[in-house]
């Protein structure tokens, strides 16, 4: 029984392109010495903010949907985290679960309010929403206002493994982006995975196989959202600050950008794109206002020239090469 189980699920891993396994060890072991290299706080920042773009790519590239809400479940999770770890004394560990499991009820009473309509009013329903909770967390007393939470400390993993280190807090932020990432390969490749992708590609169709569409996008929301608030709760760990800049309507649109400008229904797209943005605003921040001209200027021709975003060109162009 246990054999016929372990072939059932070696094809799943043979089939793989060669060329995405290839990348896939080069890209781990990068990660892994790169901290000798590059400053590990901005590391640290570009995986939460790549798993907070593979997570809203789950809504947008395998299903369809746009939201421009999930700055809400990004935002209010690093508050949540801040608030855990400074006030209430809570593990890092404890933490970003209680903010991993607020974005999920956050995001399960959005998707019920938007989740029955489509295109426009959907986007529009979550960045009303969305909106909604930037204000809760200018007004709530906990949040500090436009000060926001400040000289979070990091705390001890366990209660004994201290975070203060950097390189200790890359492996574990690694650790919990490696965990993320997987999430989402796992999802898209699953049989509801597929179930998405046929949403996506043909709603009207999928309802008249007799899918509850209604249903399936809850829970895919619910899942975004949970992912989100996981690389949100995590972000308010590495950079000590919990603020308003995390829970506007600009960084749901910043999000999209990452998404569409690494490649909108990739596994990895998000990623690089979202790395790429954020390398351009640390590397060029010496230019002011102008980053924000430069990156308008990258995603204009990208979108012209890279419809598919940079993974999805690449995957196009690069020949398929099976086992």
């Amino acid at each position: 029984m246990w054999s016929s189980s372990l072939q059932r699920r070696l094809p799943r891993i043979v089939d793989m392109p060669r060329m995405t396994i290839v990348a896939g060890i080069i890209v781990l072991g990068a990660l892994l010495v790169l901290p000798q290299f590059i400053y590990p706080v901005f590391l640290m920042k570009a995986m939460c903010f790549a798993l907070f773009a593979c997570a809203f790519n789950l809504l947008l590239g395998f299903t369809g949907l746009l939201s421009f809400g999930h700055a809400a479940f990004f935002g209010s999770a690093s508050y949540i985290s801040a608030h855990a770890l400074k006030v209430w004394g809570f593990t890092p560990e404890l933490a970003i679960l209680a903010a991993t499991l607020n974005s999920a009820l956050l995001g399960y009473l959005f998707a019920y309010v938007a989740i029955r309509r489509q295109g426009i009013y959907f986007a529009m329903i979550t960045l009303a929403l969305s909106q909604m909770v930037f204000f809760a967390a200018l007004q709530l007393p906990f949040t500090g206002g436009e000060d926001g939470i400040q000289a979070v400390p990091r705390g001890a993993l366990f209660g004994f493994i201290d975070l203060s280190d950097n390189r200790t807090l890359y492996f574990f932020v690694l650790a919990i982006f490696l965990f993320g990432l997987f999430a989402v390969w796992r999802i898209v490749h699953s049989p509801f995975g597929q179930i998405l992708k046929a949403i996506r590609e043909n709603e009207t169709r999928a309802m008249s196989l007799g899918y509850r569409v209604d249903y399936y996008k809850l829970v895919v929301f619910v899942l975004s959202a949970t992912l989100s608030g996981l690389a949100g709760g995590t972000k308010a760990l590495v950079v000590q600050v919990a603020s308003l800049t995390d829970v506007t309507w600009q960084m749901s649109g910043e999000v999209v950008l990452m998404t569409l400008l690494g490649g909108m229904g990739t596994i990895f797209g998000p990623a690089v794109g979202a790395t790429v943005v954020l390398s351009l605003q640390n590397y060029l921040s010496s230019l002011g206002s102008l980053v924000t001209i430069i990156i308008g200027v990258i995603f204009v021709v990208c979108v012209l020239a890279f419809r598919r975003g940079i993974v999805g060109e690449l995957q196009a162009r690069w020949p398929r090469r099976n086992q």
